[in-house]
């Protein structure tokens, strides 16, 4: 309840008592390195309340981080050689645009929005050449698939938002690439930000927070993100650098800084705790508006993971 409750008042801006810090260990870490990360998550259990012993081995791997193909509910099929690592879209359904006109959205409404469940839609559909191809001519059609997935995730909302539990409701969708959107910001704005909009502003008129995962380089939409009715955004520090966070997000919008995941595999384990000192005294403030999130994959050396969570558990109290 702790952290639930400090991320509440930072969402807020509400002082909380400290920053809410968390690490996420992909299946393939664990996969990795079993009883002795088992025996590093035991030595944090401030980060790790929940975990305990049971941290031991990773018993299951499940759904997209299963090796081999499987085919998702649009008909995009996924594709994983690594078995714990998330796979990928290589069998896009809508080869053609002009099939765009005869698709039909899948029957089965589910109560849930997978990550990838607006932009990065789109481009799995189609492909992503094809896409950008439809982006830089505008065909009816390419409005028209658009709001196809968002009227079946407004289905989806409808059915979700009655079992959720909490004040916050979750998302996932990569809109950015290295260096920039895959898009203008001007024609995301057109065609993706009112899909948002719809989705988003359902959600906050349930009285609920709404959190946005989206990897790459999307300071240039944060504002937009806002207006759409983000609480939190969750954006990665590599892609979009300190300077235009602080810019464009802070004390404008609760911000859950993926710390440099880039970075953890090729770094000396002494050079996380000024990563993570230069992120606080930069982003942090007393009234809140920040979280702290740091995912291993298998790449990253132990020591450093060991790093991470040390200075995670040293600067949590601490605000510029």
């Amino acid at each position: 309840m702790a952290l639930i409750d400090d991320q509440l008042k930072a969402l807020k801006f509400e002082s909380p008592q400290y920053i809410p810090v968390r690490v996420s260990l992909l299946p393939a870490t664990w996969m990795k390195y079993g009883d002795r990360l088992g025996e590093l998550v035991e030595k944090h259990p401030s980060l790790f309340p929940d975990k305990g012993k049971k941290c031991g081995v990773y018993d299951e791997v499940t759904g997209k981080y299963v090796e081999g193909e499987a085919v998702d509910e649009w008909g995009c099929v996924w594709n994983n050689v690594e078995e714990g690592m998330c796979g990928l879209v290589t069998g896009h359904p809508i080869a053609r645009r002009e099939d765009i006109r005869s698709l039909q959205p899948p029957t089965e409404v589910i109560d849930s929005h997978p990550h990838g469940f607006m932009f990065l839609r789109i481009f799995d559909l189609r492909g992503f050449e094809e896409a950008m191809i439809d982006f830089a001519e505008e065909p009816p059609e390419l409005q028209t698939l658009i709001d196809m997935v968002c009227d079946y995730n407004m289905k989806c909302l409808e059915k979700r938002l009655p079992l959720h539990e909490g004040p916050i409701i979750n998302f996932g969708d990569d809109n950015g690439m290295q260096n920039a959107l895959p898009i203008s910001p001007a024609k995301w704005r057109k065609y993706f930000k009112p899909a948002y909009a719809k989705i988003f502003g359902r959600c906050r008129r349930e009285g609920l927070f709404v959190y946005m995962h989206t990897d790459g380089c999307i300071h240039e939409i944060i504002g937009d993100f806002i207006e759409c009715g983000v609480n939190v955004i969750n954006p990665q520090i590599r892609a979009n650098g300190l300077d235009n966070l602080v810019r464009v997000a802070k004390g404008k919008v609760c911000i859950d800084l993926d710390l440099d995941r880039q970075m953890f595999p090729f770094c000396r384990p002494e050079e996380i705790d000024p990563h993570v000192r230069e992120c606080i005294e930069a982003l942090g403030s007393p009234e809140g508006g920040l979280w702290l999130l740091a995912e291993c994959a298998p790449d990253v050396p132990l020591d450093t993971i060991d790093a991470i969570c040390n200075a995670l558990e040293k600067y949590r109290g601490y605000f510029s």
